[in-house]
């Protein structure tokens, strides 16, 4: 009996082998995995050594999925069109925004026309992923079995969803279920919703070596972005690649880091990169035409098809699909087909994203920003020459500044046409500025440097938004008249618990129940509390539940003037305080009956929890969770932690955005750095690095970043070679 058996294990391994040995796709791939080595230190992250940069992509890629490969396939199977297949109907119209700009068949022409680097670097994507695979057939894919070399073309800047997210969904379904505009009450309510969101965005600060003990440069690189969106690695070549920081899933380019010589952060922009031309459209015989100027256009016309789940059931549904010479039509405005114009060239943003990793001082980053296809971000910089450099945004077509672009132009109107690109020197740019620091936390580019800073008259109106927000007034109160920075100061800095909207807002609530003869007793104590209350953050702190909840409240029910910023919001309602009195009482029914009591500590309904490797967490107020006390970054928290209201049945915030991935660098003979993750590195629960860094993170105990050779060797946990 025991012969059978070995020959039968015999014959399989045989067949197996001959199988594997007639699979030129396999051959490839052990024979790239062979040059490439990754390197896991104490808290998972991954240093991953290739020969090429395109062995480093392979390890990269395959590393990636290692720690997440859940979240590197739902990053592609969103950006190429194709989430209703696994969420169903309601997905269909993020699909055809995805395939509006881009079909497969122009993805696989970008693909082919790019230079032959970058198609190595795209080949090394898929290999890396598809070997992953592999490797580990126990691992199941929602949808995406094999990926494919052109997939980067739609995933090609690095930012949360891109330009691309900015365009509604529901104005397009609107468009192609019926030809129409979106009802004004649903745009009201569009409006209303964006209100009372956790701001987005991020902070970058570098301060020159004159302001630091060392005498070198430092750099926060500080994004906000959904947890866990981002995983944290290392990836050298030698080929001049050796770059430490962010990678979002799923892409080959390291985001937001640094290198040995250079450092770059990224925070959204409001640089104006995206326009809608109303198009004047006219039905010639069977062809539709568009106005443009004295001439007639034809319409470029043609049908998508989308496949969606419905049950169990792969159904399909077709989409006509126009576009003009300003873009894809997308949309109804003021009763008039209107076209959507945004970057749209992913070889160069490919490029560009890779080539800024590989830069050894300012005259190479700075040629890098000439290509400019970096539109949705400015870019916070430092180096190790000891520049400080702040770029606002990176892509900025010219315009005629006598229409008024923040609304629908006229597309007939060859006026209204971008005119080409301004040049990086014509966008707003700081370089060393005398008082030593910039700023810039999604606010205004005209105080990033204080009174250093660019002048808005010197600027075309659409060059940026002068609008400031909490985040940055707070960043400047700390920056001004400071020097003798270290890493460990600076990041103390990048956690202090003032919160500036409530110095604006709470006096207004205090003054306004004083007044009163007639003072309504349930009020009195979360009152005195208030006023004795310093605006500072802590878990311990009643005054700062109070002060969230109040704020939320009157940013979602107080009537206010339409126009406003969030911070302008909340300046106004400090002095028009008619209805503060109500919405506190309100607020305070809410939480005792929320929590049985109004008198709750911050760190005691500010929670984190992370129990799934679910894309979109789930949350239980019965589950085990830990305090936090930081707070959003709508208050001018510097390390915001934003919380999502749950539909769950969960009373207590769970966090879900804001300091995710963060690092600080000192560039000087050698690079040094500290870091943290929300969380851990991996998204598998089961894992040690689920949530090994989040008491760490909670303490402001950041890790030092091991990014020599040495250094990582001497900190190694597991060495290994992919696939074995």
């Amino acid at each position: 009996m025991n012969k059978i058996v070995y020959v039968l294990v015999f014959i399989l391994f045989l067949s197996c082998n001959t199988e594997k040995a007639g699979n030129p796709k396999v051959d490839k791939w052990e024979a790239q995995a062979a040059n490439v080595e990754i390197i896991r230190d104490g808290y998972g992250v991954p240093h991953i050594y290739g020969k090429t940069d395109a062995d480093a992509v392979f390890g990269l890629l395959y590393a990636q999925c290692e720690d997440d490969f859940n979240r590197v396939e739902q990053n592609y199977i969103w950006a190429t069109g194709r989430l209703a297949e696994v969420d169903g109907e309601e997905a269909l119209y993020s699909d055809l925004r995805a395939k509006l700009f881009m079909t497969e068949e122009e993805a696989k022409a970008n693909y082919e026309k790019s230079p032959t680097w970058l198609k190595e670097l795209c080949d090394a994507f898929a290999d890396g992923i598809n070997y992953y695979l592999y490797t580990h057939p126990e691992v199941k894919p929602k949808l995406l079995t094999h990926f494919e070399p052109w997939m980067p073309m739609y995933f090609s800047e690095g930012s949360i969803g891109g330009d691309i997210e900015r365009i509604s969904t529901r104005k397009i379904a609107a468009f192609y279920e019926s030809d129409m505009e979106l009802p004004k009450m649903e745009m009201l309510q569009l409006d209303k919703e964006k209100e009372v969101e956790e701001p987005q965005g991020s902070n970058g600060i570098a301060i020159s070596g004159k302001l630091t003990r060392s005498g070198n440069p430092l750099l926060l690189i500080n994004p906000h972005t959904s947890f866990y969106f981002r995983g944290e690695v290392h990836v050298v070549s030698e080929e001049g690649l050796n770059a430490y920081g962010a990678v979002t899933w799923g892409q080959f380019f390291v985001y937001q880091g640094f290198n040995e010589k250079t450092g770059w952060m990224h925070t959204s922009t409001y640089t104006d990169v995206m326009d809608e031309f109303k198009e004047t459209i006219i039905k010639n015989d069977d062809e539709l035409m568009y106005q443009y100027g004295e001439e007639l256009r034809p319409v470029a016309s043609s049908e998508i098809i989308l496949k969606y789940l419905d049950g169990e059931v792969l159904k399909e549904k077709k989409f006509p699909a126009y576009r003009t010479h300003h873009g894809p039509i997308t949309h109804v405005a003021d009763g008039q087909w209107t076209a959507s114009a945004m970057m749209w060239e992913p070889v160069k943003a490919l490029e560009q994203s890779f080539i800024r990793t590989k830069q050894s001082g300012y005259k190479g980053f700075r040629t890098m920003m000439d290509i400019r296809t970096n539109s949705s971000n400015n870019t916070v910089y430092a180096d190790a020459e000891g520049n400080i450099a702040y770029f606002h945004g990176n892509f900025v077509p010219k315009r005629e500044v006598q229409f008024n672009y923040s609304q629908p132009v006229d597309g007939n109107d060859p006026k209204t046409d971008w005119q080409g690109l301004h040049t990086v020197d014509e966008n707003i740019l700081i370089k060393n500025p005398e008082n030593g620091w910039i700023q810039n936390c999604n606010s205004t580019p005209y105080t990033a440097a204080l009174e250093f800073s660019p002048s808005k008259e010197d600027y075309p109106y659409y060059m940026s938004r002068d609008q400031e927000n909490f985040r940055g007034v707070h960043a400047i109160d700390l920056l001004k008249d400071r020097k003798g920075y270290t890493i460990d100061s600076l990041i103390q800095l990048a956690h202090d618990p003032f919160l500036p909207a409530f110095k604006a807002l709470i006096p207004g609530l205090v003054k306004a129940y004083n007044s009163h003869d007639d003072k309504n007793p349930k009020l009195r104590e979360p009152i005195k509390i208030l006023e004795d209350w310093d605006y500072t953050t802590g878990e311990d702190q009643v005054a700062m539940t109070l002060a969230h909840f109040y704020g939320t409240a009157m940013g979602s029910r107080a009537a206010h003037p339409e126009g406003l910023s969030d911070m302008e919001r909340m300046i106004y309602f400090g002095t028009h305080t008619e209805e503060a009195l109500k919405i506190f009482e309100e607020v305070i029914d809410e939480l005792s009956v929320d929590f049985g009591t109004w008198k709750m500590p911050w760190g005691a309904v500010n929670r984190y929890q992370r129990t799934t490797g679910d894309i979109v967490q789930h949350f239980d107020d019965a589950q085990p969770s830990i305090p936090i006390g930081f707070a959003s970054g709508r208050w001018g928290a510097l390390a915001a932690y934003g919380a999502r209201y749950t539909t769950d049945g969960a009373k207590k915030l769970y966090g879900t955005r804001g300091n995710s991935f963060a690092a600080v660098v000192e560039f000087g003979d050698t690079v040094k750095a500290k870091s943290i993750l929300a969380g851990g590195q991996s998204g598998n629960p089961g894992s040690p690095h689920f949530n090994d860094q989040i008491d760490s993170y909670r303490n402001v105990n950041w890790k030092e970043v091991l990014y020599y050779r040495n250094d990582v060797l001497k900190n190694a946990k597991r060495t290994y070679v992919p696939g074995k």
